[in-house]
């Protein structure tokens, strides 16, 4: 027994050395000391002769050192003991190559290759040495000559992403396709690759190749996971209907689950697509038997009714109530309803009312906590602060570390900010900048920077609290109110770092109002005022998508997308206006 032990320990400090040795000889070769690798891979090598990454490195220490003869040596004579290892020939070829010997290269390539025929059981390590040394034709033939060789193997992703790296969307798109003919679960991740090159201009070139494959395939082989992909495709380009077409047709073949138009119809009313959400939201009431899927699919409808600021939402609300209760099946629509009372009726003591009756029969802490978010913001609007911050509290206690605590500490660092205490505001913000929570990382820093920029200096008057009671009144929807204090604000601290601010958020509630030639004045304004600003990119973004979206002004658009292309490289808007100031020039993506 104690020379088992003896053994064990000895092999446990054996693999502990070769590691250190291997990270001390991995650290001098991205240092680029190569002389120094090559002493210690060789060393390794020598002990591990059948470690393909020792090897691997040791070679490239040579190659880079140009000690080409060595290379050779080792190689020639690994082959002589193992002739049946294809890939040898590869690292063998690729050292002519860097020798300027095209045509032994190709010799020895050949050889890897035809070798695949003989044993394609190194065929994924040639195509991979291939892709390494950017041999990207050989890399995609070793790869396809090993799947034909042996049906149990799969390397159509690996093809994929040599095709894409060559540019040919074609046959990426086709290899993606291939992948997931074989084997359906390969769907999300073929999906997230591709949406790399999709974009919502169904006439970008990546959109309509992969359309076009889409369709090839179906008509040769019929699946559901086409109509799925083509769902998807159309919803990336917010061609809704097209999509909802896919997803009814899916549901018509199979009858069981409504949860792909559940998600196409979530997805519609989040990109403001009503019309199309409407669709889906009544085709799953027709159809489901399911009485939480109605409630859900109604409450949807219900939100999209207060959005479109329809006249007989109210009574929509009470006939829902009258066919479905008011129960713990409910909450949610019970919540929307309190909303609506509070920030469209003006009738606070009514929704909160709605709301202290719906706890009474709240079964999940996490409907306790939706609904006491809601009293909180029922409890803000009437500015009864301190109540509300309790219930905000409430939740972080019971829920710790949920998205719902999380998003309980933002409304308390919001209603701290919006009574005036700017110190607790800014601890809360502090914790929330790294919430895993992008929207809540988001929105804290953005407050958080509001306060630390416009903070008063030694009882020195700085617009903010003012401004915070501005914004108050954006939250309880007073939107008139809030643009007469802002004038204010900008009449009395003009000048000051707060203008700007001002300026930026007079122009949002001109949006909200349709006002859009005011909006543009004053983005306009907050780039000429401050041409260092935090704002600074968040004006150029807006005006761009103002003139196209509002004002049918392209060439303008584009020029403030090409703002912030040139300008402002470390914009968060960087990607989506390179995306629509290419589409507006009519460039193939």
């Amino acid at each position: 027994m104690k020379q088992i032990l003896i053994l064990f320990f000895l092999a446990i400090s054996s693999f502990s050395y070769a590691q250190n040795e291997y990270l001390l000889a991995e650290n001098y070769f991205r240092e680029g000391a190569y002389l120094k690798a090559s002493q210690i891979y060789k060393k390794l090598y020598e002990k591990s002769p059948f470690n393909t990454t020792y090897l691997n490195r040791l070679i490239s220490c040579y190659q880079e050192t140009e000690n080409f003869t060595e290379v050779e040596n080792l190689l020639t004579s690994k082959i002589k003991q193992s002739p049946n290892q294809g890939y040898l020939y590869v690292y063998l070829g690729y050292n002519y190559e860097r020798q300027k010997q095209p045509e032994l290269a190709q010799k020895n390539y050949t050889i890897a290759l035809n070798s695949i025929d003989k044993n394609s059981a190194f065929g994924g390590i040639i195509g991979r040495i291939f892709k390494e040394y950017n041999l990207l034709d050989n890399a995609i033939l070793a790869y396809k000559k090993t799947m034909a060789k042996d049906e149990n193997t799969n390397y159509s992703f690996q093809i994929a992403q040599i095709y894409g790296e060559k540019g040919d969307l074609k046959e990426m798109f086709q290899s993606y396709i291939d992948l997931v003919n074989k084997n359906e679960n390969y769907y999300n991740l073929v999906q997230r690759y591709a949406s790399k090159y999709i974009t919502d201009d169904s006439e970008n070139e990546a959109n309509i190749l992969f359309r076009k494959t889409l369709l090839k395939k179906a008509a040769s082989n019929p699946k559901d996971v086409w109509n799925v992909l083509l769902s998807w495709l159309f919803s990336q380009q917010k061609d809704y209907e097209k999509a909802f077409i896919q997803q009814k047709a899916l549901y018509r073949r199979n009858p069981v689950s409504l949860s792909g138009i559940f998600e196409l119809g979530e997805i519609a009313y989040n990109n403001n697509a009503f019309t199309a959400s409407k669709t889906a939201f009544n085709f799953i009431i027709q159809n489901t038997t399911i009485v939480e899927e109605k409630i859900d699919a109604h409450w949807y409808l219900a939100k999209i009714a207060v959005a479109i600021q329809d006249s007989n939402t109210n009574l929509l609300f009470q006939s829902l109530f009258s066919e479905f209760g008011k129960n713990p099946l409910t909450i949610k629509l019970q919540v929307a309803y309190a909303d609506f009372l509070t920030f469209y009726q003006n009738k606070p003591q009514q929704a909160k009312l709605v709301l202290e009756e719906a706890l009474t029969f709240s079964r999940s802490k996490y409907d306790k906590a939706r609904i006491k978010l809601k009293l909180g913001d029922i409890l803000v609007f009437t500015e009864q602060y301190n109540k509300a911050l309790i219930y905000f509290s409430q939740i972080q206690t019971q829920l710790k570390g949920d998205e719902l605590a999380q998003q309980a500490r933002f409304k308390v660092a919001q209603t701290s900010y919006f009574k005036g205490d700017f110190t607790w505001a800014k601890a809360q913000l502090k914790i929330l900048k790294s919430s895993t929570t992008q929207l809540i990382a988001n929105d804290a820093l953005a407050l958080f920077l509001t306060i630390t920029d416009n903070e008063p200096v030694d009882s020195i008057p700085s617009g903010l609290i003012q401004y915070a009671k501005a914004e108050l009144y954006a939250f309880q929807n007073k939107t008139q109110q809030a643009l007469d204090t802002l004038n204010t604000i900008k009449r009395n601290f003009k000048g000051q770092p707060i203008e700007d601010e001002v300026l930026f958020k007079q122009a949002k509630l001109y949006i909200k109002q349709q006002e859009f030639e005011k909006a543009v004045a004053n983005f306009k304004q907050v780039i000429s005022l401050n041409p260092q600003g935090i704002l600074i990119d968040d004006a150029h973004y807006q005006l761009a998508e103002l003139y196209k979206n509002h004002l049918n002004n392209l060439e303008k658009a584009s020029e403030y997308y090409q703002k912030i292309i040139f300008d402002y490289p470390s914009s968060i808007y960087l990607v989506d206006a390179r995306k629509k100031y290419r589409k507006i020039r009519g460039d193939n993506l």
